[in-house]
């Protein structure tokens, strides 16, 4: 699905917590170029404290280490915008507040690419739990909102992939 606002996050969030509440699953979150897009979809759901914990904006290196301090360390070397540092916020937030799932989320929204590298429109995400799946996407422009959206659904799209759904 093409999310082009946050009535279509709304509706992928919706088929994910309807999954994550059959099973009995909790999920928190650890996004980045989303803004914290994935959360406020998953919280809009009705019945939301079934199944969301909670979860973080890592938009900067300071972010990290305050709020994910709690976690296992960050590889040495790690950089933002990569499968792998997907995969530990994933990870981290999981670890941090317990839950089953962890969905991460870190890329370049734009309208520039990042520092390291990498251009707007250039995100990877990672759903961890029973399995870890991860996603990349390469959107094409520049333009911010559709990237945060694009990103957004992409991570709701790969945890309900995760879940079964």
């Amino acid at each position: 699905m093409t999310a082009t606002s946050f009535e279509d996050l709304i509706t992928l969030a919706t088929r994910v917590a309807e999954r994550l509440k059959e099973r009995g699953d909790t999920v928190s979150v650890s996004e980045s170029a989303t803004g914290g897009l994935l959360a406020a979809a998953l919280v809009a759901v009705p019945g939301a404290s079934a199944y969301m914990v909670g979860g973080s904006v890592v938009y900067t290196m300071d972010a990290r280490r305050a709020l994910l301090s709690a976690a296992p360390p960050a590889p040495k070397g790690l950089r933002g915008a990569t499968e792998e540092f997907a995969i530990w916020q994933a990870t981290a937030i999981r670890d941090v507040t317990g839950t089953i799932w962890g969905l991460g989320e870190t890329g370049a929204s734009g309208p520039s690419g990042n520092g390291y590298g990498d251009p707007a429109g250039h995100g990877w995400c990672a759903a961890v739990g029973e399995t870890t799946l991860t996603r990349h996407t390469l959107t094409g422009t520049e333009v911010r909102s559709a990237n945060m959206y694009t990103f957004g659904a992409a991570a709701l799209e790969l945890l309900a992939e995760a879940l079964g759904n």
